[in-house]
């Protein structure tokens, strides 16, 4: 679909708006057709450009097949649209009137990162931290990753409130409910071999 949409060239906005979530539009019944109702599972398959995707992916390629690994291939799967579904409605709660497409796979790839944060806490991320002018490497603890990346969100999230998005920017509010919905929904879409060694606090 991504693919599809570049392919479309300066006029990708009519494709976007029909597989997109319009969260105004959503909640006015303006979405009448069957395509229409799934917006919330087609718009996580459009994206904003190429480093909107590439930084998708590269998060996903970091974070998913672990959690791929605990939840099986179609649990995994399953997982990952009902969380980007979730996203996508905490999005048009947190702004009912705004009329700006909303689309990406960021809430879904964070549910994966909530998942991540119950199943691998001690877990060693190799990230680039800048300090002044430089950069170094080092190995951060995913619960303190994602702990400073849940908080980040949360607080972007916390600024939007009560402000219209009519020029768009990040949908704070669909990484906070995705993360939050991969680690309430971890232990129903886990395999029943690995379901137990779950725990979740």
């Amino acid at each position: 679909m991504f693919f599809h949409q570049i392919s479309l060239g300066e006029n990708p906005l009519p494709f976007i708006e029909r597989y997109a979530v319009i969260p105004a539009r959503f909640l006015e019944g303006g979405y009448r057709s069957f395509d229409g109702l799934l917006t919330p599972v087609t718009a996580m398959f459009l994206h904003g450009g190429w480093m909107h995707i590439l930084g998708n992916m590269l998060y996903l390629y970091v974070f998913g097949d672990n959690v791929e690994d605990t939840l099986g291939h179609a649990g995994y799967l399953l997982f990952y649209l009902a969380c980007g579904a979730v996203s996508f409605a905490a999005q048009i709660v947190s702004l009912p009137s705004s009329t700006v497409p909303t689309l990406g796979a960021s809430g879904a790839i964070a549910g994966v990162l909530g998942a991540y944060f119950l199943l691998f806490p001690r877990a060693r991320i190799v990230t680039l931290l800048p300090i002044f002018i430089f950069f170094t490497v080092v190995e951060i603890p995913a619960v303190v990753f994602l702990g400073l990346w849940f908080l980040i969100q949360f607080l972007g999230g916390a600024a939007t409130l009560g402000r219209s998005m009519s020029a768009g920017g990040v949908a704070w509010w669909a990484h906070v409910g995705g993360f939050l919905a991969g680690m309430l929904f971890l232990k129903a879409f886990a395999k029943r071999g690995k379901a137990g060694g779950i725990t979740v606090v």
